[in-house]
């Protein structure tokens, strides 16, 4: 087949020499301190993975440092984890410490291996998303400057996978992760009738809502939502602008936990709700950085060695969790959606506090 601009080019072609020589023939890793990796091929040869912290959005200034760095020091292989962390590649053992002397020098963060909280991933934002309850990288920022010890060091029970959405749309990975913040709204959407006759498609504006919530109204040539209905989710606004849905009083953040993608020991896990509501306070969100150290401290206190934050919940009971934390337990956590029957508690078999 001939070349084309259709669709991504081979990964392959863009792996350092020593992964191509040993692709699928590793024979062990090992993590030789906080952000530094080590694998070891059938072969003999050695790959050493120097991990960096780095915000969400980057400026080409910076992108243009991280290259200089990798030209430097790794024949310019780098990769970025899809937590945003930076990996430098490097086949020559001789340049690790001088690497890791130059990102210390210039302020990088090197750590997020092993059991400790890796850089949080998130979602736009105010900085670019139309539908957004609250900011990304101003939270995660805050967040991420109050757990900066848990990152840069291994000395909690299991890693710790924090993650952040701006809405419950989650381009974020929050429905799986350990601690998940969570841009909530908390009010309907308000018709601008004069416009939606103008630039929306009734249609396609009533098919947007996953709960049913839109109609037609014939008699305005626009539409009326059912609040009963609601779930604030903003779709409707995605395909109808004159459907606004961001309130800055009742917009807010909601704290999700025990959530993995890991299959190891136990299944995978979703989050479950812990905190309806914090309010939107930037610039350091100080409610929401409370709220995810104190779930980080009380979980690094109680919970065994190798054991998830979901693992750790089970365990003791969800009402020992809360107890724990003293987050208060509302009506808000009974979970009596008509579509979410999978997250019940349908059974007898729970644990009392």
């Amino acid at each position: 087949m001939g070349k084309t601009d259709i669709g991504p080019p081979d990964y392959k072609k863009y792996l350092p020499p020593v992964i191509q020589k040993n692709y699928g023939k590793w024979k062990y890793h090992e993590i030789l301190k906080p952000g530094l990796l080590k694998h070891v091929g059938e072969s003999g040869e050695e790959l050493y993975t120097v991990r960096a912290g780095s915000p969400r959005l980057l400026s080409t200034d910076h992108i243009r440092e991280i290259c200089e760095l990798a030209d430097k020091y790794c024949d310019g292989y780098l990769r970025f984890t899809s937590r945003h962390n930076i990996e430098f590649l490097l086949s020559d053992p001789r340049k690790v410490e001088p690497l890791l002397a130059e990102l210390k020098n210039k302020n990088y963060p090197v750590g997020g291996t092993g059991h400790s909280i890796t850089n949080i991933v998130h979602t736009q934002g105010w900085v670019h998303c139309h539908t957004p309850a609250t900011d990304a990288s101003g939270p995660v920022k805050a967040v991420m400057d109050e757990l900066y010890e848990y990152f840069v060091t291994m000395k909690l029970p299991s890693q710790v996978r924090i993650a952040l959405a701006c809405c419950l749309n989650m381009c974020g990975a929050v429905h799986c992760s350990d601690i998940a913040i969570l841009g909530i709204h908390r009010t309907v959407p308000k018709p601008d009738h004069a416009r939606v006759m103008n630039i929306c498609e009734i249609p396609t504006t009533v098919a947007s809502c996953p709960t049913g919530a839109i109609r037609p109204d014939p008699k305005t040539k626009s539409v009326v939502i059912n609040g009963d209905k609601c779930m604030y989710c903003g779709n409707c606004y995605t395909v109808c602008p004159a459907l606004p849905i961001a309130d800055p009083e009742n917009d807010g953040i909601s704290i999700w936990v025990g959530g993995k993608v890991s299959n190891a020991r136990t299944p995978p896990m979703f989050s479950k709700l812990v905190i309806p509501f914090l309010p939107n306070n930037p610039p350091r969100w100080p409610e929401v950085v409370s709220a995810v150290k104190n779930i980080v401290e009380v979980y690094v206190k109680h919970a065994r060695q190798h054991e998830r934050v979901g693992e750790w919940i089970n365990r003791i009971g969800w009402e020992r969790f809360f107890t724990l934390t003293g987050i208060e337990f509302t009506d808000k956590h009974i979970d009596d959606f008509t579509m979410a029957t999978d997250t019940f508690r349908s059974t007898t078999q729970f644990k009392w506090g």
